[in-house]
């Protein structure tokens, strides 16, 4: 299990700064499928170096993706959080899932064909609010880590790749392909997915070319990433620190 309606997740370095303007929204995909999804903006969020999409775990949209995306904005990088499940539960009532969300029966509906044909409507709508050609990097969750994961051997114009607590099998062949920098942020005691499984993951996405980078955060637990898990403070930094990196990485290759 993934973060929770409660959960909320840690500051970035620095603090909060400015959030200029959240907006719950729906977006539609070229299939025609209209779902859910989350935008916040920094102040400037035209100049800024690249543009988030998270991508959340297996409950979707719900309150902590929010607020990630928020999080990212108040580092100065705008964000937009999608929701799963707008093929087979239609846009969620009141903008995000909540914790009664029949979850177990939608998940085995999603398709990477739908999973990516609402990324590509989400980068489109990130960029259609901040600057054509913004570069785009994948920030997931678990389900959502591993999608993301996925991008680096997708053909989406996607620039860089992160993910958190992710399962190589849902990566799955693309890993052979895999060609855009990734990060791996990877619980170590992780009990979904054995920390070697994420490590042959690494070693099979850079035989293939990508720039892998791997965090392994000793004695994590799975969903370490939460304010309230004030033990792994100093890991939750660490992986901002290297997230924020990944995204100005992202910028300055693309500029």
């Amino acid at each position: 299990m993934c973060h929770d309606p409660s959960s909320r997740p840690p500051a970035p370095p620095g603090g909060a700064g400015e959030v200029a303007e959240t907006e719950l929204t729906t977006l539609t995909a070229a299939d025609g499928t209209a779902f859910s999804a989350a935008w916040a903006a920094p102040s400037d969020g035209a100049s800024a170096a690249a543009g988030v999409v998270v991508l959340p775990d297996i409950r979707g949209l719900h309150p902590y993706y929010v607020a990630l995306a928020e999080r990212f904005a108040g580092a100065g990088v705008p964000a937009i959080a999608v929701d799963w499940f707008g093929r087979t539960a239609g846009p969620a009532e009141g903008g995000t899932r909540d914790g009664g969300f029949d979850w177990q029966t939608h998940v085995p509906q999603t398709t990477p064909g739908g999973i990516d044909a609402d990324l590509t409507a989400a980068m489109a709508e990130l960029r259609r609010r901040t600057r054509p050609g913004l570069p785009v990097v994948t920030v997931g969750f678990c389900f959502g880590g591993s999608h993301s994961w996925r991008q680096s051997g997708g053909d989406l114009d996607v620039a860089a790749c992160a993910g958190f607590y992710g399962r190589p099998v849902l990566v799955g062949n693309a890993a052979t392909r895999a060609s855009r920098p990734t990060l791996m942020l990877i619980a170590g005691a992780d009990a979904a997915t054995p920390v070697d499984d994420q490590l042959a993951l690494a070693a099979t996405m850079r035989a293939a070319g990508a720039d892998v980078t791997t965090a392994v955060y000793e004695g994590a637990p799975h969903s370490f990433f939460d304010r309230a898990a004030t033990e792994w403070e100093d890991a939750c930094q660490d992986a901002w620190r290297r997230l924020l990196a990944l995204v100005d990485r992202a910028g300055q290759v693309s500029s």
